[in-house]
């Protein structure tokens, strides 16, 4: 049991929206305003004064449009914090939330705040991967502007040639990945369905006809599988026969925002607010930027040093599925007990709405080892450009 100290910095709540599908039942809604919503969300499930935050530190890849001008800043004024709390924003791509919640209780620990909003939106309906206004109305960039040096010293490839290459390493097959797919659903579909994601903050949205609607679930869960569709789909990038990551055993583009609320013991004591977790490790490495998703390995690697752990000792890991391949070579490196290894299903099921996904895991772990009655749990999530980020908390 880590002793505690005058500045350590505890989670105090955690919330997210449901995750919506591109172009489901969040498209109407700006991507601030959902972000607005899980900053006034976790204050509201916790009681803290909105005036007690000392800082909104928000993830989101996509900085343009509607999640330009720093969405942090924005979405605290939307929320009602008062004008006196600032708000910034941060890319670390996938783990962009994530970080944002490292960097709030690292704020913390060090004694410079006494609490901090750790957050993360994404709209994918609403402004699209690769969006850049700057080059003229709807255009994108993707790896085209990624400076050539880059390009010629490490040919680094899109995330799916990256899965790809992946499972030929391990040696998974297409039947394995679909395999771990429709485990996902499962999973997701089971939890759903026994109502157990208490993170989960109900939004409104619209139906397909553009009535309103209250969003309470993730979108992208199917209760069941078309096995046969699945099979017969072809690859994304490569020709049939010679790749096997497709749409369906691959993450969901999605809408979401997640917040967590980080605070220093004695000043949440003082509110009466109760600690739920603490901080056993918070890392981020960088991989090999053409594996690219293979820093879970040793993020996940330096996560348990750090914490002082094996594998063996945690009670729920939440690996985001940003492919199957990604969640197998996992798998199969560290050989963790399998029913602990995404319990309630991952990304390829419930979405995975890149700047939101890493404070939404979070909440998600956090309400599984309540649920469970567990104390440590690990959460790793693979980057864009090799990289990975990983955090190992203990419940309280």
């Amino acid at each position: 049991m880590t002793q505690p100290y005058p500045n350590e910095a505890l989670i105090l709540g955690a919330v997210r929206t449901p995750f919506g599908r591109r172009g489901g039942a969040l498209r109407e809604t700006r991507p601030d305003e959902l972000l607005a919503t899980a900053v006034g969300g976790v204050l509201q499930r916790t009681g803290l004064p909105a005036d007690r935050v000392g800082d909104v530190l928000a993830g989101c890849v996509s900085q343009a449009g509607e999640q330009g001008a720093n969405i942090g800043r924005q979405a605290a004024l939307l929320a009602g914090l008062p004008a006196e709390v600032p708000g910034v924003s941060m890319n670390r791509m996938c783990g962009s939330s994530q970080f944002a919640v490292h960097a709030a209780s690292q704020a913390v620990a060090a004694g410079d705040l006494d609490f901090a909003i750790g957050c993360g939106v994404e709209s994918m309906s609403r402004v699209p991967m690769f969006l850049d206004l700057t080059l003229g109305k709807g255009d994108f960039r993707g790896f085209d502007g990624l400076h050539p040096d880059i390009l010629r010293r490490y040919a680094i490839p899109h995330q799916v040639e990256s899965a790809e290459r992946i499972a030929e390493q391990w040696k998974f097959s297409r039947a394995d990945m679909d395999e771990f797919a429709i485990e996902s659903h499962r999973r997701a579909e089971a939890a759903r369905a026994a109502g157990l994601h208490a993170e989960i903050l109900p939004v409104k949205g619209v139906d397909k006809d553009g009535a309103a609607i209250t969003l309470a679930h993730d979108e992208g869960i199917r209760a069941s599988i078309d096995v046969d569709r699945m099979r017969g789909m072809a690859p994304v990038f490569r020709q049939p026969g010679e790749g096997g990551v497709t749409a369906a055993n691959a993450s969901q583009m999605s809408d979401g925002a997640s917040a967590v609320l980080v605070g220093r013991r004695a000043a949440a004591e003082a509110l009466g607010i109760r600690p739920r977790a603490r901080f056993r490790a918070r890392v981020a490495i960088g991989s090999d930027p053409v594996m690219q998703l293979t820093g879970v390995i040793p993020a996940a690697r330096r996560a348990l040093e750090l914490a002082g752990l094996s594998i063996r000792d945690l009670d729920w890991i939440e690996l985001n599925e940003a492919f199957a391949s990604v969640a197998l070579c996992f798998a199969r490196e560290f050989a963790p007990e399998l029913d602990k290894l995404n319990p309630w299903g991952g990304a390829i099921a419930h979405g995975h709405p890149l700047g939101g996904t890493g404070a939404g895991l979070m909440a998600k772990m956090l309400a599984g080892l309540e649920h469970r009655g567990g104390q440590f749990g690990l959460q790793v999530m693979c980057i864009g450009h090799g990289m990975a980020t990983a955090t190992v908390i203990e419940r309280i």
